[in-house]
């Protein structure tokens, strides 16, 4: 007997649209993306592609109405249901490009709800370019399997992220200067949570007692070893999703 081939089919291309995507709405596609389609992945009439909006689930939509440089897609039926991540944030100072994207990249691979740059003395980068941030969270999310976008925060001080930390969210730090082991410290203090990462150089000191002073903020230690910016990230946010977040 013939297996029934899967569906949708696994190799159906994915991609992030900003209409709100319903049983037989029509997304049209142009630009970018449609070249990404039509010349990339060959698609042709009634083939399938995956379609997420961040708020409706993923969708699987039938090509229709192709041209040289646009079509159209159908929603034909809904794949997965909107997902549901934990409630874990990931703040991080600026550091230089290509370093900041591969962050962002992981960040969204890794499950993080929200990634907020945060802006310390120390920093060598002072301005970010969000939108370029924004079309990485979108790739990885397209590679990953994701539904939603992580929210991404704009660039904001130290001071004014510290001043208004929500009262029923922990603060993990990463604290050259000691702090509990993550294996200790993340299993005691559950619920919603975020990793604060600095720049480079670190924090100031006048930086690490101000973060100390937050009511729920949490010294820990990623280990031995001096890592980059971007490692202690990746590593940080890795930490918290296997111990407590969805990874168990």
């Amino acid at each position: 007997m013939t297996a029934t081939p899967a569906w949708p089919p696994q190799s159906a291309p994915r991609l992030h649209v900003e209409t709100q995507l319903g049983d037989g709405v029509a997304v049209p596609v142009d630009g970018n993306p449609a070249h990404y389609l039509i010349s990339v992945m060959r698609v042709k009439p009634d083939d399938i592609v995956l379609l997420f909006d961040g708020r409706s689930g993923e969708w699987a939509a039938r090509v229709r109405d192709m041209r040289k440089r646009d079509l159209v897609l159908e929603c034909v039926r809904q794949t997965k249901a909107i997902e549901h991540v934990p409630d874990f944030w990931l703040c991080c100072a600026p550091i230089r490009k290509g370093r900041i994207d591969l962050i962002a990249e992981k960040a969204c691979e890794l499950g993080v709800a929200k990634l907020q740059p945060v802006l310390t003395r120390r920093a060598v980068v002072d301005k970010l370019n969000l939108d370029r941030l924004h079309a990485h969270l979108v790739e990885a999310a397209e590679q990953c399997g994701r539904t939603a976008l992580p929210e991404l925060g704009g660039l904001i001080k130290l001071e004014a992220l510290l001043r208004d930390w929500p009262e029923d969210r922990w603060l993990f730090f990463a604290d050259e200067t000691g702090g509990a082991p993550l294996a200790e410290a993340l299993p005691a203090h559950q619920g919603g949570a975020a990793f604060l990462i600095g720049p480079e150089g670190g924090f100031d000191p006048a930086e690490r007692d101000a973060i100390r002073a937050v009511a729920r903020a949490v010294p820990v230690s990623l280990g031995p070893r001096i890592l980059r910016a971007e490692t202690a990230a990746i590593a940080a946010a890795s930490a918290w999703m296997t111990l407590n977040g969805d990874w168990g």
